[in-house]
């Protein structure tokens, strides 16, 4: 799997233009029917707006990666290509997949025209994922070390050298340490570790699977 650049968890911006509040709502998806939940969120809290423009990149419909990838957008009223497909641009300028955007509308009673409403719903979209943590999703492996305490310094050094990120560490009568790697990563540190504690490493490994890293 290659990795892939998303958005975690949820945000929001606002941003206004000639008395018109253009709000948008970002939020990690991975199914369809995770979009369109959030959609309708957004929706019910947000019965008085005049519009819920959207947009959505997903990896697959199914999310699990397989079936190809999954786009949709609506500029919900808006003239067409105004709304819904500049909320999409910006997403795929960003290069973020499975992320949902709802860009929702109070109408300040003043028209923006075609060119004001394609610059406001692309502010607005730009401004909620800024506001976004950014994160790369990739395949991963996890290695679970049991160690002795004269062990950990130079486990924990050689685990970095090799590229991991350490999730965990515990510390009672030994210290249990947890390590992430990128898939394929986890055997050359799992052989320089054996040679380091000459084969003594109470080891468990699980994965491959996919994680932010």
């Amino acid at each position: 799997m290659e990795s892939y650049a998303t958005v975690e968890g949820r945000a929001s911006a606002e941003i206004e233009e000639k008395k018109s509040r253009f709000i948008a709502s970002v939020a990690h998806v991975e199914t369809e029917e995770e979009a369109l939940a959030f959609l309708e969120e957004v929706r019910a809290a947000n019965r008085m707006a005049r519009h819920n423009v959207y947009a959505y990149v997903l990896r697959s419909a199914d999310g699990a990666g397989t079936g190809g990838e999954r786009v949709r957008y609506s500029d919900d009223g808006e003239p067409q290509k105004t709304a819904g497909l500049p909320t999409l641009e910006v997403i795929r300028h960003a290069g973020l997949t499975d992320i949902a955007v709802v860009v929702t509308r109070y109408f300040g009673g003043v028209l923006l025209g075609t060119g004001g409403l394609v610059r406001a719903y692309t502010q607005a979209t730009q401004a909620g994922i800024a506001a976004a943590p950014r994160v790369t999703v990739s395949r991963c492996a996890d290695v679970q070390l049991q160690l002795a305490y004269s062990d950990y310094e130079p486990v924990r050094r050689l685990a970095l050298e090799c590229g991991a990120k350490i999730l965990d560490e515990q510390f009672t009568d030994e210290v249990a340490l947890t390590a992430r790697l990128l898939d394929g990563q986890q055997d050359a540190f799992l052989a320089k570790l054996r040679e380091l504690l000459h084969g003594k490493e109470r080891v468990r490994v699980e994965g491959p699977f996919d994680a932010v890293f």
